[in-house]
């Protein structure tokens, strides 16, 4: 298959690892696989234009990095699509376009002839069948039911893959026919493994370079709760650190320890956590780079309480692949991806505080079950998350959607 992977986004945001995981092993396994993406802007921390280079992807073409699915000039980079798509000189035609944002996708849509006005672009290839149409929808919520997702998602999209299977049954209702699967993406377990070996950067320059647990300034009797998620309300912090000050009597060596940052870090954590007295209970590890293996790998335990811009939990997921007992709330992937019992703890969605501080307690009090569960979540990465697995997934969803009849228009788009 000649496969197009366009993203209208420039940053290195959750979702696009799993996409680079994708282009890489479809292509190990013989498939044509390019993409197209913005430059960043000047200045920026780490894009995914960089990221893909350095993976040795580097995209064929570039795309105006905009989140409004409508911009000025729209026409202009609808007709070089349309060419890009069929242009032999950078790897056309092709087969197939995967969109994952609404921008591409109606770029895309327009470039392949999918919109009713007869002005825009013909379809590509009068020779030859035109490029499928697949997008991925990054969420665990249900698409809002509307005449314009009824169109973009129904007639628009040959194919439609979600983050999970919970997350692709929620959609019956915007797409009741066509190809629509989920599944939960990989992690590059190699890749994760040889950054393990990445020195952790210290703050100030050090002969030796420092553990893991130096860096957080912790010893080896301090007992690590690990959560990566931008500091945003809807990530649960509130539960988190309500959790925390609860465990602060009966285990006052517990810490949590949050990766990442955000705009509202000081509303969300910073205010709460000094109201609650835990300032010197939570470590503000901030956003990681190379030694981002490294210091997650030292945690004794893994929380993740809500999905962010990537549905399919990345951290989550890595977490496992590296041997840490997961505690989640069972909401979105967080359900699919925890075995209870097994890998981890759920908690149910709607718990307080003290069901949560429960269940680090349980890990907390008995450590050679909390090993085995974090042994068994690795083995249970190894065998579920592998690139190779999703890859397989995904190229077997890829030829159902191009053995396919296209869904006919709704009346309502009209």
């Amino acid at each position: 298959m000649r496969i197009l992977q366009l993203v209208s986004d420039w940053k290195w945001t959750g979702p696009a690892a799993p996409m680079l995981v994708l282009i890489e092993a479809l292509r190990r396994r013989g498939h044509r696989v390019e993409l197209v993406c913005p430059e960043p802007p000047p200045g920026a921390n780490r894009s995914l234009a960089e990221e893909a280079r350095r993976r040795g992807l580097a995209p064929i073409a570039a795309i105006r990095a905009e989140r409004s699915a409508w911009r000025p000039g729209d026409g202009a980079r609808v007709r070089r699509l349309a060419q890009q798509l069929e242009g032999e000189a950078i790897g056309g035609p092709f087969d197939l376009v995967h969109a994952w944002h609404s921008r591409d996708h109606v770029l895309a849509a327009r470039a392949l002839g999918r919109w009713p006005r007869p002005r825009l672009p013909r379809a590509v290839g009068a020779a030859r069948p035109a490029p499928r149409l697949v997008r991925s929808w990054p969420r665990a919520e249900a698409i809002p039911n509307r005449p314009w997702n009824r169109w973009l998602f129904g007639p628009a999209c040959d194919g439609l893959l979600c983050v999970s299977e919970q997350a692709a049954a929620a959609q019956r209702r915007i797409r009741p026919a066509g190809p629509l699967a989920g599944t939960l993406g990989g992690v590059d377990l190699e890749r994760l493994a040889q950054s393990l070996a990445a020195p952790a950067v210290a703050v100030a320059p050090q002969p030796v370079a420092p553990r893991p647990r130096e860096v957080l300034g912790v010893g080896d009797d301090t007992f690590l709760i690990g959560v990566v998620a931008r500091m945003q309300a809807h990530r649960r912090f509130d539960l988190l650190l309500g959790a925390m000050r609860r465990l602060a009597d009966r285990h006052p060596h517990a810490r949590l320890v949050i990766f990442g940052r955000g705009t509202h870090a000081e509303e969300v954590v910073g205010r709460p956590m000094r109201a609650l007295g835990l300032a010197d209970r939570v470590i503000l590890a901030g956003h990681r780079g190379d030694d981002y293996a490294a210091l997650l790998a030292a945690m004794d335990a893994f929380a993740y309480l809500a999905p962010g811009s990537d549905g399919s939990c990345r951290a989550l997921r890595e977490a496992a692949a590296l041997g840490l007992p997961l505690v989640g709330l069972r909401c979105g992937a967080i359900g699919e991806i925890i075995r209870d019992g097994e890998t981890g703890l759920l908690v149910d969605a709607d718990a307080d505080a003290g069901a949560l501080a429960a269940a680090f307690a349980r890990l907390i009090e008995d450590p050679v079950w909390r090993h085995a569960l974090g042994a068994a979540a690795r083995r249970d990465a190894q065998i579920r998350f592998t690139p190779e697995r999703f890859a397989a997934f995904v190229e077997a969803f890829y030829a159902e959607v191009l053995a396919s009849a296209p869904l006919p228009a709704p009346t309502s788009s009209r």
